[in-house]
């Protein structure tokens, strides 16, 4: 459980740098995509974001080779209560008595959680699952190429869920790789799903940001990125929690992604409030 709340605070902690990162180089001159990009690259800001995201990644692994699934996939969900509480610190945003409350019961539900897991399961799920993963990763990849034609209010809960299945199919994925040598890897659905997935993942989420709420866009994709990793990893990979604590499990699972939804706002930095205080 240790290495899944370091992946969350290294994923919260990333998001606020690079938000702060990318809003100064914007600041800094016009451009594209590419020549913001470039700014925000010499900034150490970004920098460092992009490190922890990559350290988040290894925690993120680490968590799934020895807990759950739906353990994991809410601790992760859990990001948005650190970028919340890291905001509050170093942007000045103030948070509303029900998103401290959020906090709160974030932090509760992962107790929960932490006392009900059990190890992970022993099933190394079938060939089956790994191209059904790997459907999945190219459904979200075709979903993301086809973003910009989607319009209307539901737009921004179809890119955000389409990213948290994307971050789900990476979640599961790593799972479904037991051999790490280049030529198993090279055979093996998971591997490709795992790539494919997280970037359509990324890809659907920056549209959906960009292009449309930053809450309802944050709150798809914690439904996506929870719910299927936690039925897929009981149902197919043989997730369970200790003797007799089902229910909390299940409860802490409810309880700790409730609130990351109630701090879905958060998906995206608030530096607007941070820049108006300033």
């Amino acid at each position: 459980m240790v290495c899944a709340l370091g992946a969350a605070v290294c994923f919260g902690t990333a998001t606020v740098l690079q938000a702060v990162a990318a809003r100064a180089a914007g600041a800094d001159g016009g451009g594209g995509e590419a020549a913001l990009l470039l700014r925000a690259l010499r900034q150490w800001r970004y920098v460092a974001g992009l490190a922890l995201d990559g350290l988040g990644f290894l925690f993120q692994i680490a968590a799934l080779r020895s807990l759950p699934i739906y353990a994991v996939s809410a601790a992760l969900a859990s990001s948005l209560a650190v970028t919340a509480v890291v905001a509050a610190r170093l942007l000045g945003v103030r948070l509303s008595g029900r998103e401290w409350g959020a906090v709160a019961v974030v932090c509760a539900g992962l107790g929960m959680l932490g006392l009900a897991s059990g190890p992970e399961g022993n099933e190394d799920g079938s060939d089956t699952l790994r191209y059904v993963m790997l459907a999945v990763a190219v459904g979200m990849l075709l979903l993301a190429l086809a973003g910009g034609r989607l319009s209307g209010r539901g737009r921004a809960l179809v890119l955000g869920l389409g990213a948290g299945f994307g971050f789900g199919v990476v979640e599961v994925s790593v799972r479904l790789i037991d051999d790490l040598s280049p030529a198993a890897l090279l055979t093996n659905p998971a591997a490709y799903a795992l790539l494919i997935g997280g970037g359509a993942a990324f890809m659907l989420l920056t549209s959906a940001l960009q292009r449309g709420s930053v809450t309802t866009a944050t709150a798809g994709m914690v439904i996506g990125e929870t719910i299927g990793p936690a039925v897929v990893g009981v149902v197919w990979l043989g997730d369970r929690t200790r003797e007799g604590l089902a229910w909390l499990a299940a409860l802490g699972f409810v309880v700790a992604v409730t609130g990351a939804l109630a701090l879905a706002r958060f998906g995206e930095a608030p530096l607007e409030e941070a820049a108006e205080q300033g």
